[in-house]
């Protein structure tokens, strides 16, 4: 029963509303009693008072100690309050119970009553009675006669103890009675609300990889449960572009794969449909096998690199270097690879700039670049890559003087497996599989940079990566010591 939410709320409830109930009917009947309790003290005092009085005018009219004493319990007592009045030396004068009951209250004799106030004690009842007694003792000098008498007031508290009585019944019939009140409403609330709870569950149990498309309802989105399942549907909604991606991604990707891999096998089956051809034959099929072989593992690397970036696997190995020695070995590296299309590749640099970051990927994420600018570069053209620094942030740039990127293209050349139109490619010899953009938009990402395409027109294009210019720590200087 308590395994849910709303038994345990309901419990929770009742339970902190019985310990508040119990706490303020304790301090009510606490309460109460300390006034019934003070309310009898006054009026046995002012009982005392009252005899104290006539004890003074029947002692000023003539009369004696007895006969006074005799007068005053005579018009003072009731049936409610009785008094009894003694000497000094605690011998009665006049005495009269409760009721006519058969005892009446004594003063105490353990200690003498020297004080003029009031002391207040509780003693049981008669034989016939069930309630204790209240008393009041107090001295009193009756003035100039010098007579001193002891005067004991007693009232039952019976009806103190009836009320108190009265307020335990109510106490105990309306505490359970509104802790069960509490429970029913308690239960009903908790069930009312925490039904768009198991409305949700029910929702998002019948929701699957095959209908991602689905949404919980939201009936109140400005209240906690209508947040949550706004924050569900958030939730659905990355996880239904994930698939999306991921089904795209494995599409593309055995597109990608299947090219090669068809090229491969048409090579291999053709050459082996005759026994015997001749050594060139061999060498051009093997030749073709080696090409699509190794644009093959290019294409596996390059997955197999998005997916670690994708999953956060693939950590970043930094290093303090220089980016004008990296941008000079990728231009060099360039001028070689373009040197048959007669492309070359300069360099303008900003001087020594030292940089911490990865230097294996970044160097991926520029030989990209600029093999990229070389691709779409005619002959004798030059591509141009250039490095500045403000405050903050390097910025390199690599132009080209190609054809440009269309403008319906733009916007998803770095998209995964997108390729622009080949027909505008310099170089077909060996087409990309269209994710090298891809991994170094995640490459400039990862340090905190940004690479996008700044300008592309009919006379070129230009790629800007920005990557941070913080402070490294300490940097090897160009012989490989420490500065």
């Amino acid at each position: 029963m308590l395994d849910t939410v709303r038994a345990r709320l309901t419990l929770w409830y009742v339970a902190v509303l019985g310990a508040v109930l119990l706490t303020f009917s304790g301090a009510v009947y606490a309460l109460l009693a300390r006034a019934l309790h003070s309310r009898v003290d006054a009026a046995l005092e002012a009982l005392i008072d009252v005899a104290a009085v006539s004890l003074t005018h029947d002692a000023a009219e003539g009369q004696s100690p007895q006969d006074a004493a005799n007068s005053t319990v005579a018009e003072l007592s009731t049936r409610q309050q009785a008094l009894a009045i003694y000497d000094s030396h605690l011998e009665p004068l006049a005495v009269r119970p409760i009721d006519d009951d058969v005892s009446s209250p004594a003063p105490p004799r353990d200690r003498p009553i020297l004080d003029r106030r009031a002391r207040f004690s509780t003693v049981e009842g008669g034989k016939r009675r069930r309630h204790p007694i209240r008393t009041a003792v107090r001295r009193v000098e009756i003035q100039p006669a010098g007579t001193t008498y002891i005067v004991l007031g007693s009232q039952s508290l019976e009806a103190v103890q009836d009320e108190l009585a009265s307020l335990r019944r109510i106490l105990l019939w309306s505490v359970p009675i509104a802790l069960g009140l509490a429970a029913i409403g308690g239960w009903t609330l908790a069930r009312r609300s925490l039904s768009p709870v198991v409305s949700m569950a029910d929702q998002a149990r019948r929701i699957g990889a095959a209908s991602l498309d689905q949404r919980l309802a939201v009936s109140n989105p400005r209240d906690e449960l209508g947040r949550l399942a706004l924050a569900f549907n958030e939730l659905l909604d990355r996880l239904s572009r994930s698939f999306d991606q991921q089904r795209q991604f494995m599409a593309d990707a055995s597109h990608e794969l299947r090219t090669p891999l068809m090229a491969i096998r048409s090579a291999a089956d053709v050459t082996l449909q005759r026994e015997q051809r001749e050594e060139d034959e061999y060498r051009a099929a093997l030749a073709l096998v080696a090409r699509q072989g190794r644009r093959l593992g290019r294409i596996v690397d390059d997955m197999f690199t998005l997916s670690r970036a994708d999953t956060g696997h693939a950590p970043l190995r930094k290093q303090t270097f220089y980016l004008d020695e990296l941008l000079a070995e990728i231009a060099h590296a360039g001028s070689q690879i373009g040197s048959a299309r007669r492309v070359a590749v300069t360099v303008d640099a900003f001087g020594e700039t030292p940089f911490y970051g990865d230097e294996e990927l970044l160097r991926r994420m520029l030989t990209n670049l600029v093999d990229n600018a070389i691709r779409y570069s005619p002959a004798d053209e030059t591509v141009t890559v250039s490095l500045a620094r403000d405050e903050r942030h390097y910025r390199i740039s690599i132009r080209d003087r190609g054809p440009g990127v269309p403008s319906a293209a733009q916007p998803h050349i770095f998209d995964r497996f997108y390729r622009a139109d080949a027909a505008r490619t310099f170089d077909r010899s060996d087409g990309g599989a269209g994710l090298g953009l891809a991994i170094s938009r995640w490459i400039a990402e990862a340090h905190g940079g940004s690479i996008r395409l700044e300008d592309s027109s009919e006379r070129g294009s230009t790629f800007v990566a920005v990557l941070p210019a913080s402070e490294p720590p300490p940097a090897p200087d160009k012989l490989g010591g420490s500065v």
